[in-house]
């Protein structure tokens, strides 16, 4: 388990993410250079093209097409030419430039973009570059590859939420452009689109922002603790600190009376409980947790009542028991053992009707919602939610009053269900394939829904306030995601996603609502 503390301001630490990243395209090792095409005109360091824009494996600092047939700039078009320092598209029959169409382009210094027909230009098709730019910027690093100059003549573009990333670049930076025009909409036709301030556009999107951290994790969690913000990791492929292993498969967080203590849930060697000890900066173990109780962990939920403070872990082995520990001032205790031989795979607290609820999850059975007894302060089987076998986890989120849940299924269909006052009855599904997480969180007044997949990309859902359901709204290639948590740092917000087999991933999530 690894635990990365606050985040320092303006998030300059990303720069460092950024170098690497970069140095890794630059350090590679040049092949021999190859002869010309025959549809380009070459010279040392320039080669004019034009037909194709397949890739060319050319080491030339300038590259130029005019005049040339092919309609669409795809992605990855110059991942193999990483010393180009200017680009040029002059009187093409260009019309779209496709996501990730610049990537591996650190040294890019002029794109012209001139007498085309582009109709459409994917919102990351710059993104690399403009990321580049946007973090020199912010950070404050000294080393060149920008982009400081675009030309973006003759072209007709429709000024809608797709070009708002185009406004507020010109509107914030200082590169020199030239006038460029809308065709469209009619509220925008013939507008410069230079005199365009964001204002304009009533928009909302999510883009990549950040490299990955180069370890994996089957869990991570975003956290206060004193003011200040940290994030949790169970990676269980290291195990060289206090309280890493190599069989944990969850570390959940939980604050005390101003008291953080970490449990560390282990398939071998046993889970413990770990308090910070402020005086010698460094986390000791505290306690133990009975292994003849739990033997297979597969999730740790925390919460509280009544002023009190209850973890439970969710046992998945054949003999383990599903258990509620509960603090009394010095350590935690057992308080009560939910039920056995289930195999429970998750374990989510909530509220409904403003009364504590748990919802366990089972390869083995439905899953079961027991509520809180406030006599005998002990959790009560209620009922089950019907026709819903093999689910993996359930998580909850409300919009407004409304109480919903997510069902992961590995295969077959994940679901939304909605709270209606007696039960909960499905609301729509989302294929499922390899899913382990459908995990919901919030960015603002924005309600999203994340399904991972272990075969395919993970989607990303938006809630549909006028439809009352979630629509998709994009999708992100994770390997193995496992786990998702939201976390803000100086009013920007991110993602941060688990991978199980990759890397774990970092998203910046811009929203931008201006219809106030």
């Amino acid at each position: 388990m690894g635990i990365i503390r606050k985040m320092p301001k303006r998030s300059h630490w990303l720069c460092a993410f950024v170098v690497a990243s970069v140095l890794l395209v630059v350090d590679s090792k040049r092949a021999r250079q190859p002869r010309c095409p025959s549809s380009c005109t070459c010279t040392k360091d320039n080669a004019l093209c034009e037909s194709s824009i397949k890739p060319v494996f050319l080491c030339v600092s300038c590259r130029s097409f005019v005049k040339s047939e092919f309609t669409e700039i795809p992605k990855e078009s110059f991942i193999h030419t990483p010393a180009l320092h200017l680009l040029l598209f002059t009187a093409n029959n260009l019309e779209s430039i496709n996501e990730d169409a610049f990537l591996g382009l650190p040294h890019l210094e002029y794109l012209f973009i001139e007498n085309n027909h582009i109709t459409s230009i994917s919102a990351n098709a710059f993104i690399y570059l403009c990321f580049l730019f946007f973090l020199i910027w912010e950070c404050g690093c000294k080393f060149g590859g920008f982009l400081f100059f675009r030309d973006l003549r003759g072209n007709q573009f429709t000024c809608d939420c797709k070009l708002k990333w185009l406004v507020e670049w010109i509107y914030s930076t200082n590169t020199t452009v030239d006038q460029i025009y809308c065709k469209g909409p009619a509220s925008q036709l013939d507008k410069k689109i230079n005199d365009l301030a964001p204002q304009a556009f009533d928009c909302i999107t999510t883009v990549c922002f950040l490299p990955v951290l180069k370890f994996e994790s089957i869990s991570v969690e975003a956290f206060s603790f004193e003011s200040d913000q940290y994030v949790v990791f169970a990676h269980p492929s290291l195990g060289n600190a206090a309280f890493w292993s190599t069989s944990t498969v969850i570390c959940k967080p939980l604050v005390i009376d101003n008291q953080l203590f970490i449990i560390v849930a282990q398939l071998f060697g046993g889970s413990h409980i770990y308090k910070r000890d402020t005086s010698a900066n460094k986390f000791i173990k505290l306690q133990g947790i009975d292994i003849l109780q739990i033997r297979k962990p597969n999730d740790v939920e925390t919460f509280r009542i009544d002023g009190e403070s209850f973890f439970v872990i969710a046992d998945s082995s054949k003999a383990g028991f599903t258990t509620i520990y509960k603090w009394n001032g010095n350590g935690f205790y057992s308080h009560q053992s939910l039920h056995q031989w289930y195999r429970d795979t998750d374990v989510e607290y909530m509220e409904i009707s403003s009364k504590p609820h748990l919802i366990l999850s089972s390869s083995s059975q439905r899953p079961v919602i027991y509520q809180w007894n406030k006599s005998s302060k002990l959790f009560d089987r209620r009922t089950d939610i019907p026709e819903m076998e093999d689910v993996y986890a359930v998580k909850h989120f409300q919009v407004k009053s409304d109480l919903y849940i997510c069902l992961t299924r590995f295969i077959g269909d994940s679901k939304v269900m909605r709270w209606d006052g007696a039960l909960f009855r499905e609301l729509q599904t989302m294929p499922s394939r390899g899913s382990m997480v459908f995990q919901p969180f919030s960015v603002g007044s924005w309600q999203y829904a994340i399904l991972g997949s272990d075969y395919s990309f993970t989607q990303v859902y938006r809630w549909d306030a006028k439809k009352g359901e979630f629509v998709h709204f994009q999708e992100v290639n994770i390997q193995a995601p496992r786990a998702f948590s939201p976390i803000s740092i100086d009013n920007r917000q991110f993602l941060l996603a688990s991978s199980f087999k990759g890397k774990t991933q970092i998203y910046e999530h811009l929203v931008i609502d201006l219809s106030n």
